[in-house]
């Protein structure tokens, strides 16, 4: 099933303001109420230009009750700003539930349709542009709304307060006051293009950072380790001297946008001082009528102003939606729920010309064939580059061949819900993948209600116990950022136990003991033997020392299978394995 967020991105495409109200559907009670509310709060605003015209007038015309009618005027406006403080609760509640929950929402649509795009999706986006994203750009929409709500009811609120009291009073001034309109929308329109070049530009290169931060923490290690600080620091300095550049450039057009927008709405203003006195004097308006109208006029400037000032948020907010757009619309999504599901396996896989490329121009595999019998274990060999790690993606299900099948237990795996299937399967990879949780967390991801006992059976078969016991909390203790408190050895044995407790049917390890000393990938390789029996294994080598106990052994070059049986078969054929061999030992 759809998303919600997803549809609303598919059915308003290119409509960013279509897309605004859409996601905020369900939510336009909650914005009516805060809409009463904020009428309420704000009427002292609105109200107080009449009550001190009123007050002037009574001033200085005089009359009868002159007290009394002062005092009236005095005691409404001091009710109409009590009322402010209960009413601007409920507004900014009834507001902020609503914005909030579209953000909370908006930010979970993100996440889900980030687990459901491809690997290789993920592959070609760099990690931080994503996190830029879901962080940045959505709090950017929260701000959209805010201010559309917040900026824009206030603006119109006031400007027809305005326009109304004014032609109740004088058509005369009101036909003075609506010349403020053209000027506004020739401000708008001038400027508006340049400022959504600008935030384009600005958000792009502010994902790029972000991009390159995470590297640059990522890298520390190893550029401490060869003494490269220096060229790092000068590499992130460009980077964010690119990023300053960028959002000078936004804000000199932005800063530009308000001078004019101020300086023509301000000689504005002053034109309406020198017009409505010259109608007092003429005796057409009355003498507090000046500071009704040039209240009203100096909201109505203030309100286009604010409008035009307005300009670049919805400009960036608008900007942001497009880029949220860009994750939501993305099609290259691993399409499960229609297919069938998986409810037991075998292990059985039969590769069956198989071909697949990543660039069109340079084919990986091309008719590649194998078959997997329930419970071996094959290991791929070859030289990098080969297409070893895509066999292994394929079996995972991570990828499709272009052309051939790749059949599980006989059916072929583009029919199958692979999520369903995945739940059978486990993987050790190559780089150990760890959270910064505890020990506990780490092998029991995923997994809810194991028993101690199997959990301390998976930490004793991948030859955690010593160390876990070595450690003052035990299993409770933290494991720091990506594992970084533990070595290398110990972070690859983590990976293994947590294959260990999902006692999986299918089984991939991608080069599981490569970070292991000698002694501690004999014991691992013991326990992973006890692992394998009676399940399938796909191993992946580059040392042919560990995979000398395969059930079989597939030779990968040039995309296809080169040879395929047992290690003594193809060491007595003196084949491609056998060259590979001679290799190594030189």
């Amino acid at each position: 099933m759809e998303d919600r967020y997803v549809n609303i991105y598919i059915k308003n495409k290119n409509k960013p303001i279509r897309i605004l109200l859409g996601i905020f559907k369900g939510h336009y009670y909650k914005f009516l109420l805060a809409g009463l509310c904020f009428l309420i709060k704000h009427s002292p605003v609105w109200m107080s230009p009449i009550i001190l015209a009123n007050i002037i007038n009574l001033a200085t015309e005089g009359g009868e009750q002159v007290a009394q009618k002062i005092a009236v005027n005095t005691v409404v406006l001091v009710i109409l700003v009590l009322l402010n403080f209960p009413f601007n609760y409920f507004y900014a509640k009834l507001r902020s539930t609503a914005t909030r929950s579209v953000e909370a929402g908006l930010r979970g649509a993100l996440v889900r349709k980030l687990q459901l795009l491809s690997i290789s999706f993920h592959k070609e986006t760099q990690s931080g542009r994503l996190q830029s994203k879901i962080m940045r750009d959505v709090e950017a929409i929260e701000t959209l709304s805010t201010q559309v709500f917040v900026s824009l009811m206030n603006i119109s609120l006031n400007l027809g307060v305005s326009f109304i009291v004014t032609i109740t009073k004088s058509k005369i001034v009101f036909l003075f006051f609506l010349l403020t309109v053209p000027v506004a929308a020739l401000t708008m329109v001038t400027f508006r293009k340049k400022i959504k070049q600008r935030n384009n530009e600005f958000r792009k290169e502010m994902e790029e950072t972000s991009a390159r931060v995470m590297e640059m923490v990522e890298m520390i290690p190893v550029t401490r380790a060869h003494a490269l600080e220096e060229q790092e620091i000068e590499k992130m300095e460009r980077q964010l001297n690119e990023v300053a550049e960028k959002g000078y450039k936004l804000d000199i057009i932005q800063a530009n946008f308000g001078a004019v927008g101020w300086c023509v709405f301000q000689s504005f203003q002053a034109l309406c001082l020198g017009f409505t006195g010259y109608m007092a004097y003429k005796g057409e308006i009355s003498v507090g009528d000046i500071a009704l109208y040039q209240t009203y006029f100096a909201t109505i400037v203030n309100q286009i102003s604010n409008l035009i000032t307005l300009l670049p948020t919805i400009s960036k907010g608008t900007e942001c939606i497009t880029s949220v757009g860009e994750v939501l619309l993305a099609y290259d999504v691993e399409e499960n729920e229609s297919k069938e599901k998986v409810e037991m396996v075998e292990g059985g896989f039969c590769f069956k010309d198989v071909s697949f490329a990543y660039d069109e121009n340079k084919p990986v595999l091309s008719k590649f064939n194998i078959t997997v019998k329930p419970g071996e274990t094959v290991a791929f060999v070859g030289e990098s580059g080969a297409g070893k790690t895509t066999l292994i993606n394929m079996a995972i299900g991570f990828l499709i061949p272009d052309r051939g099948q790749v059949l599980l237990d006989g059916k072929d795996m583009k029919e199958l819900n692979l999520r369903s299937y995945r739940k059978f399967l486990a993987v050790v990879p190559q780089n150990t993948i760890l959270f910064s949780g505890t020990i506990r967390d780490n092998i029991s991801y995923g997994l809810e209600n194991i028993s101690e006992e199997k959990l301390l059976d998976a930490i004793r078969a991948a030859n955690l116990e010593d160390f876990i016991n070595s450690l003052p909390q035990g299993l409770e203790t933290r494991i720091g950022e990506h594992g970084g408190k533990l070595s290398g050895g110990q972070r690859q044995r983590l990976a293994i136990a947590r294959a260990l407790i999902r006692d999986p049917k299918v089984i991939i390890l991608d080069e599981a003991t490569s970070a292991l000393d000698s002694v501690s990938e004999r014991e691992i390789q013991n326990a992973l033997e006890n692992l394998m029996r009676g399940r399938t294994t796909f191993v992946v080598a580059h040392r042919l020392s560990t995979i000398r106990n395969a059930d079989k052994i597939a030779v990968v070059a040039d995309g296809v299978c080169k040879e395929y049986g047992t290690y003594e078969e193809l060491m007595e054929k003196k084949g491609a394995l056998y060259e590979l061999r001679k290799l190594q030992i030189e």
